[in-house]
C-alpha cells in the first residue's frame, strides 16, 4: 500500500494545549510537593542528632525542646510548633515524639494535607 502524501501527520493544536496543561500541572504539583518532603526530612535529620548526642538522657525538658528548636531555626523549619513535640523523660529513657501536618496549597480551593510522626528514644527504660 502507498500512503498518500497528502495524509496529515501530527498532534492537532487542542491536543498540544492538552499535553502542555498536563505537563504544567504535574509540574506545578511538584513544585509544591517536593519542598514539604525537604522540610520533614529536616526535622528527621534533627531528631537524629538529637539522639546521636551522647548526654541525651542527662538533658533537662527545656534543653531538649532548646535543641530542637535552634536545629529547626537554623534549618528554616517552622512546621512544627512547640505543641507538635512531646517529651516523655523517665530517669534515664527519653522519649522524643513529633506528630505535625502541612497543608499546603495547590490552586483555588484545592490544598494537600500532609501528616508526619517521628519518634526517637533513647537511654533505659
Amino acid at each position: 500500500m502507498n500512503s498518500s502524501p497528502k495524509r496529515q501527520q501530527g498532534l492537532t493544536l487542542i491536543s498540544i494545549i492538552f499535553i502542555l496543561g498536563l505537563i504544567g500541572f504535574f509540574v506545578m504539583l511538584t513544585l509544591k510537593v517536593v519542598p514539604v518532603y525537604l522540610d520533614h526530612g529536616k526535622v528527621k535529620s534533627a531528631l537524629d542528632a538529637l539522639k546521636a548526642s551522647p548526654d541525651l538522657a542527662t538533658k533537662s525538658e527545656f534543653e531538649i525542646r532548646d535543641s530542637l528548636n535552634k536545629r529547626f531555626n537554623i534549618n528554616y523549619v517552622y512546621d512544627v510548633k512547640k505543641e507538635d513535640i512531646t517529651i516523655i523523660k523517665h530517669g534515664n529513657y527519653v522519649k522524643v515524639d513529633i506528630e505535625y501536618e502541612t497543608v499546603v496549597k495547590l490552586v483555588a480551593n484545592l490544598s494537600l494535607l500532609a501528616e508526619f510522626h517521628d519518634t526517637i528514644e533513647a537511654g533505659l527504660e
